[in-house]
C-alpha cells in the first residue's frame, strides 16, 4: 500500500536522512526509532504530504502519492507534536460529527461538553486522538502520540491501534518509548 523508494531530506545546507526505503501493506505497523534531530519528525511530516523531499518517492498503490497532495491528505491522519486541540471550545465542539464515538474511543464521554481549557495535558492528548476514531483515513500518522498518557489511556490507545490495523489501517508512529503494537517493524534513524 504504502512505498517509500530512496527519499532524501535536506533542512538548510544540511541531510536529514537519506536515501530511505521501506513498504508498509495493508495492516502493517513501523515504529520509527533514533534520537533527537534524526528526522522521525520529518519524515511524518513528508509521508503527510506537510514536508518536502530532496530525491525519491513516496507511493500509494503503486502511484506517486505527492503528485495529487490533497488527494492524499484524505488517506492521512496526522497527529503532531501539538495536539490541535481549541482551548474555549468544549470536546464535542472540538471533534464535530461522531464525537460521542470518539469520545467514548478515549474514555472522555463523560466530558464532552466541558471547555477543553480544563482538560489535563493527557486529556488534551487523549482528544486529539480521539480524532483517529472518527476519522475514515487508512495511514495514521504518529509524533509521540503517547505523550502525557497515564497507563490506562495507553492500553485504550493500544485497543484502537489494533483495530485500525485489523481493518487494514497502517500506523507509523515515531517514539521514544515502547508503543502498544504488536508485529511491528523498527526503522532505527542516526
Amino acid at each position: 500500500m504504502l512505498e517509500v523508494d530512496k527519499i532524501v531530506a535536506v533542512r538548510g545546507e544540511r541531510v536529514v536522512f537519506g536515501p530511505l526505503s521501506f513498504r508498509l501493506a495493508a495492516g502493517g505497523a513501523l515504529v520509527l526509532v533514533g534520537p533527537n534531530g534524526s528526522g522521525k519528525s520529518t519524515l511524518l511530516r513528508i509521508l503527510a504530504g506537510l514536508g518536502r523531499i530532496e530525491a525519491g518517492m513516496v507511493a500509494w498503490g503503486g502511484a506517486d502519492a505527492m503528485a495529487d497532495r490533497a488527494g492524499h491528505g484524505t488517506r492521512v491522519a496526522y497527529l503532531g507534536h501539538l495536539d490541535a486541540v481549541k482551548p474555549g471550545l468544549t470536546a464535542t465542539e472540538n471533534l464535530g460529527a461522531n464525537a460521542a464515538l470518539g469520545l467514548a474511543a478515549v474514555g472522555l464521554g463523560h466530558l464532552a461538553h466541558q471547555p477543553v481549557r480544563f482538560f489535563s495535558a493527557g486529556q488534551k492528548r487523549r482528544l486529539a486522538l480521539a480524532r483517529l476514531a472518527i476519522l475514515n483515513a487508512p495511514l495514521w500518522l504518529l509524533d509521540e502520540p503517547t505523550l502525557g498518557l497515564d497507563a490506562a489511556s495507553v492500553a485504550r490507545f493500544g485497543v484502537m491501534l489494533a483495530g485500525h490495523r485489523a481493518a487494514g489501517g497502517l500506523v507509523i508512529a515515531a517514539t521514544h518509548l515502547p508503543l502498544p503494537l504488536h508485529d511491528v517493524a523498527e526503522l532505527r534513524l542516526a
